[in-house]
């Protein structure tokens, strides 16, 4: 889906770059190479050259060219073969080697590569991330100044929302919604976990893909657990929906290369008083939590607040995993919320908040949501109800 240049993102990486001295930024990554020409690669061979001025460079195989073409901001788009009948080697090889050709036709200055990237989203795919190895990156010495890494740049840079960012993060939530009052008017006990994940990501495949003209492709990602079945990161089962107990679906949507990261529960009937004790509790401290998420606040105090809430109602040392961090071209971006770094909140970032509490032997909750950071306090991105009470 073609999208108008986001000049303020570009100037913003190109400001950042000119503070860093480099002079080229090479990106492989699927979801760099979205965030910086809007074009999100099939396969996840291709490669950027972003030049501290001038044009970038797009280097994609030959079977995307025509989509390339038609979504990608950059004019200068170089195809390589995906397949070469007198070259047996992965096309990633081809790619990196028409890039370090056009590098070496240029001035040579400082080139900035994504050494230490240490997660990347997948590619329009989505399921077969590429992996790159170290050759390909030492390739770039022969024909630069200098090679740095420049992921914690692009990291930066990505920590700031653009307003076209914020749109087509809003459009990820706004799929995520649609499919959730699905899952409820439609849940029944009895029904399966797996039954669950179905509907929800069926349904934002099948509405989400043409979306408002706004979206060329939508794909959902789920973990399922009913009642007894809740617990941190454990795969969707064939557990039977409870009508007195929460369904919980932790969730991914993903629009055209742009995530929303959520937690949200189903219920087909009245939760078990203990339920309910625990859904007060627990909306008491996420609504402390999202009262903090304003500028000038710590990630670090954010982390402290939630752990000492939940101790604070019944639950200390919980939870086990990481209760905020930052969304965009991939549904988990820096930076992270932890104690032992006070990294302030700014304006511009948009926050997933998911504290969660598990009990012994199964069962709980979380809640999650996304979070613009205004310059007076947050904005929640999505429009379904915390408090799944809410008919």
């Amino acid at each position: 889906m073609s999208w108008p240049a986001d000049t303020a993102k570009l100037e913003r990486v190109r400001e950042l770059m000119a503070q860093e001295g480099v002079d080229m930024l090479v990106v492989r990554s699927p979801d760099n190479i979205l965030y910086l020409s809007n074009y999100w690669p099939m396969k996840g061979y291709d490669v950027l050259a972003l030049p501290l001025q001038g044009e970038p460079t797009l280097f994609v195989m030959e079977p995307q060219l025509e989509e390339a073409r038609a979504t990608a901001w950059t004019q200068d788009i170089r195809p390589f073969p995906f397949y070469d009948p007198a070259d047996p080697r992965p096309p990633a090889v081809r790619a990196q080697e028409r890039c370090v050709e056009f590098l070496r036709e240029r001035d040579r200055g400082v080139v900035g590569l994504e050494h230490s990237q240490g997660t990347q989203a997948s590619d329009r795919m989505v399921g077969e991330p590429t992996v790159f190895w170290s050759g390909w990156f030492d390739g770039f010495g022969a024909v630069a100044s200098e090679v740095l890494d420049a992921a914690p740049l692009i990291a930066r840079a990505r920590m700031i929302k653009t307003a076209q960012e914020i749109e087509r993060m809003r459009l990820a939530n706004e799929l995520a919604a649609l499919a959730m009052e699905h899952v409820r008017d439609n849940i029944r006990p009895g029904m399966r976990e797996s039954e669950i994940g179905a509907m929800f990501e069926g349904h934002v495949h099948a509405i989400g893909t043409g979306y408002q003209g706004k979206v060329a492709l939508a794909r959902a990602f789920t973990l399922v657990w009913a009642g007894p079945g809740i617990a941190t990161f454990t795969a969707t089962g064939d557990r039977p929906v409870l009508a007195d107990e929460p369904t919980l679906l932790e969730i991914w949507v993903c629009a055209d290369g742009y995530w929303s990261d959520l937690t949200k529960n189903a219920c087909p009937g009245k939760l078990r008083p203990e339920y309910e004790q625990l859904l007060d509790g627990l909306l008491g401290v996420y609504g402390a939590a999202v009262d903090h998420v304003r500028p000038g606040a710590s990630l670090a105090d954010l982390d402290v607040l939630i752990r000492e809430g939940l101790a604070s109602i019944g639950y200390p040392g919980q939870p086990s995993h990481p209760i905020c961090h930052g969304i965009g071209a991939r549904a988990h971006e820096p930076p992270f919320a932890h104690r032992a770094v006070p990294t302030p909140i700014e304006e511009g970032m948009v926050r997933a908040v998911e504290p969660g509490v598990y009990w012994p032997g199964g069962g709980g909750l979380r809640l999650e949501d996304n979070y613009l950071v205004t310059a007076t306090g947050s904005e929640k991105l999505s429009s379904y109800p915390d408090d799944f009470r809410t008919p």
